[in-house]
């Protein structure tokens, strides 16, 4: 089954500390999953809610398709998360978890159907940020040196 990633959330990766992910099914209009295939999508200021026992993907920017009737959808509307019940309960129990929450990774098509990696993530600090900076860099060097050598 081919896998293609319409769009990521860099700024999940860089903001939060993933602690597992999960796949979802997204509820959507034709004019949106005719959006998606052209790759019109931004999922940087997105975010998952969980609501009267329902996960929802809020301020997920899927574009207005332009051959779409003028009733086309609203770019940021509220769009409903599709996982087993189970999965939910499981999300709800750990998001109530002092420092959990859940934010969307990645958006893709898979086979016909669109879907979302959301995860499980904790908010890192700015201190956590600075670190992991510094091991990158320190790496970089060490490979450099080494580079250098052979």
């Amino acid at each position: 089954m081919s896998i293609k990633v319409v769009a990521t959330n860099r700024k999940a990766y860089q903001n939060y500390s993933i602690e597992d992910t999960y796949e979802a099914g997204i509820a959507l209009s034709g004019s949106e999953i005719k959006s998606i295939r052209a790759g019109r999508v931004s999922l940087g200021e997105a975010y998952v809610r969980l609501e009267g026992g329902e996960l929802w993907l809020i301020n997920a920017h899927i574009a207005r398709y332009e051959a779409a009737s003028y009733q086309g959808h609203e770019p940021t509307r509220m769009r409903k998360l599709l996982l087993h019940r189970k999965e939910i309960a499981i999300l709800a129990a750990k998001t109530a978890e002092k420092g959990f929450t859940l934010v969307p990774l990645k958006l893709y098509i898979k086979g016909r159907i669109a879907k979302v990696e959301i995860a499980l993530a904790r908010g890192k600090r700015f201190y956590d940020k600075r670190q992991v900076i510094i091991r990158r860099e320190t790496e970089r060097e060490i490979g450099r040196a080494i580079k250098r050598r052979i």
